[in-house]
């Protein structure tokens, strides 16, 4: 269910029309965006194991288990992960089930499990506690993911941009002059590392909210990140599907899962709170009266479950 939220310039027949258009996009090509788990089954002697059973179950998924089947060499990918935490439990007729629990999931990270499962009963399980990964050996990709819990206690503009330029050695591309570059409908570009403004890219869920004018690098779309389960920044070593070399800044919507829950954010500013050096002899002087802030106001309440 999609929360309440003002789409500001957009107005809402465009607003409707990217909600429609999202939905219609096939899900292998949604798919590059969610986190993956990924591995080898072997049994004890070290020789691969094709057919066994792979379940990735978590309470983020509204289907609540994923499963797969090993291929020929042993090998098995789970793919389109939404970000939480999972269990992994591995069958076979013949050997005992194994189970991995407390694997967590973040932008686009591709966790490694390899396991070697051993003869016995399928009655038996042997339950498996270990640290999650933190190193995805898969990609060379260098991101850095703000979760939900960072997005709602940093006290800044709810966009990708305030979010991305947390990230040490991320800068927008035009100055950020006394904060206002913080209000929620402002929109900027991002750079890193030299790169050029132009080649920012901001996307939810893989899926490019950029103009066809301008080179797809600008965006009029304000996020509802009452919606985000979090904000995925690539800045380094793109994947090969990007079409440029910038920083990429990507939305993760949240899903629901199976539990009703909801949230209500809001926050306001006026003149009242900015500071001004302007005086009645710098007017004197000609100098113009300096811009201020009117009104600024963001309410977002959400909610969502297994609808």
């Amino acid at each position: 269910m999609v929360p309440k939220r003002s789409f500001g310039r957009i107005g809402w027949p465009v607003a409707v029309i990217a909600v429609v258009a999202s939905l219609a996009v096939p899900s292998s090509a949604r798919a590059q965006a969610g986190a993956s788990i990924t591995g080898v089954v072997k049994d004890a002697s070290g020789a691969v194991l094709p057919g066994v059973t792979v379940e990735a179950e978590s309470p983020v998924l509204i289907e609540r288990v994923r499963a797969v089947v090993t291929d020929g060499s042993g090998q098995y990918r789970i793919e389109a992960l939404r970000p939480g935490t999972y269990a992994v439990t591995f069958t076979l007729t013949g050997f005992n089930a194994l189970k991995r629990e407390g694997i967590e999931l973040t932008g686009t990270f591709t966790a490694t499990i390899n396991v070697d499962l051993k003869v016995g009963a399928l009655q038996e399980t042997v339950t498996v506690t270990g640290a999650s990964p933190m190193v995805d050996v898969q990609t060379s990709r260098q991101q850095r993911v703000m979760e939900k819990e960072v997005l709602d206690a940093i006290p800044s503009g709810r966009t990708a941009v305030t979010a991305a330029v947390l990230i040490p050695g991320v800068t927008l591309s035009s100055p950020d002059v006394g904060g206002a570059a913080n209000l929620p409908l402002t929109a900027g570009q991002l750079t890193m590392h030299g790169s050029v403004p132009n080649d920012y890219r901001q996307l939810i869920d893989g899926i490019t909210t950029g103009n066809g004018e301008g080179g797809a690098y600008a965006s009029g779309f304000v996020v509802n990140m009452t919606s985000a389960q979090e904000v995925a920044v690539d800045y380094a070593s793109g994947a090969a599907e990007q079409s440029t070399g910038g920083v990429y800044a990507n939305l993760i919507p949240r899903e629901g899962g199976n539990t009703f829950k909801g949230s209500m954010f809001g926050t306001a500013v006026n003149g009242a709170f900015q500071g001004s050096n302007y005086s009645a002899d710098l007017a004197s002087r000609g100098v113009r009266t300096p811009d201020s802030i009117k009104l600024a106001y963001d309410f977002n309440p959400g909610v969502g479950g297994a609808i």
